[in-house]
């Protein structure tokens, strides 16, 4: 099984100044105690449901750039890109940039977007949900073309590019990962089985369970098999939790078919956090496998 960490919040680096080296020794320690992929929000405010709008939030892709130049093996990705925020020819040379300049460990991680006061706040068009999935479906096609051997136009509902040239194409092979994000059954996991590489779940095993049922059902009514979709979730430990508690939760996630666990950066030192809680949970981790889909 694998181990992924999620940062969500930067008030622990103590204001600005000390975000940058905050986030370089995180992702240095995530690096070395194995993580494989490190992921950011696309998000501009803070989320409301989490602390206070007004705390530090930063821009994802500048974000993940910087932390490409201070490590060399971590897996680079936004958890998710809001569908909204660029357009998607602009997104998928961003995406590209990024896989290029740190040798191919960049994913696309990307939805249909939710957060109506950052829109408004900054004057981010935020159109009703049936319109943002229509964008959604479309900008995965965008990226896909973009990254293939056809720089033909683009002619959607929502979207019209004259050319989709991308130079340089991205180093990844055949073209960076997808990732699509959310739970929805009716629109968001028909998309995951059409189109991406990794899906992620939130909520305990018994609701991975039934998502994962869901997709397989989508997975069918297009002719793909599920098992070429990572499952991914997040592995819910405290603050003051143990090695043996990531363990115990990953074999439960293990159990219903997820292949990766997310770990949160926790606490006031994630840093410190992720070397003594997940650290040693590590050689144990890679052991565990996830019940074939």
């Amino acid at each position: 099984m694998h181990l992924d960490i999620h940062v969500s919040r930067f008030d622990w680096a103590g204001g600005p100044a000390g975000i940058g080296p905050g986030v370089a020794r995180l992702a240095r320690t995530s690096e070395a105690v194995g993580v494989r992929t490190l992921s950011f929000m696309d998000h501009f405010f803070q989320m409301e449901m989490m602390a206070p709008a007004e705390d530090p939030m930063l821009e994802g892709y500048t974000a993940l750039g910087f932390v490409a130049g201070v490590t060399q093996r971590l897996r680079l990705r936004l958890l998710v890109t809001g569908v909204t925020y660029r357009h998607p020819g602009l997104l998928a040379k961003t995406v590209t940039t990024l896989d290029v300049l740190s040798g191919g460990r960049a994913e696309l991680g990307i939805g249909a977007a939710w957060y109506e006061r950052e829109h408004r706040g900054l004057g981010v068009r935020f159109p009703p949900i049936a319109e943002r999935f229509e964008q959604l479906e479309e900008a995965l096609q965008i990226c896909l073309q973009m990254w293939s051997d056809n720089n033909g136009p683009f002619n959607g509902k929502c979207f019209q590019l004259a050319e989709t040239l991308c130079s340089p194409a991205p180093v990844s092979a055949p073209r960076p990962r997808i990732m699509i994000g959310g739970g929805g059954e009716k629109k968001t996991l028909r998309l995951v089985a059409q189109y991406a590489d990794a899906c992620n779940f939130f909520g305990p095993p018994k609701v991975v369970a039934h998502k994962v049922d869901v997709l397989r059902r989508h997975c069918d009514a297009v002719g793909r098999d599920i098992g070429e979709i990572e499952v991914t979730a997040f592995c819910e430990v405290r603050d003051d939790g143990t090695a043996d508690d990531v363990l115990r939760s990953a074999e439960a996630f293990a159990a219903v078919g997820a292949a990766t666990v997310m770990a949160r950066a926790m606490g006031a030192d994630p840093a410190a956090a992720l070397e003594a809680v997940y650290g040693p949970a590590m050689p144990r981790l890679a052991g565990i496998e996830a019940k074939a889909l």
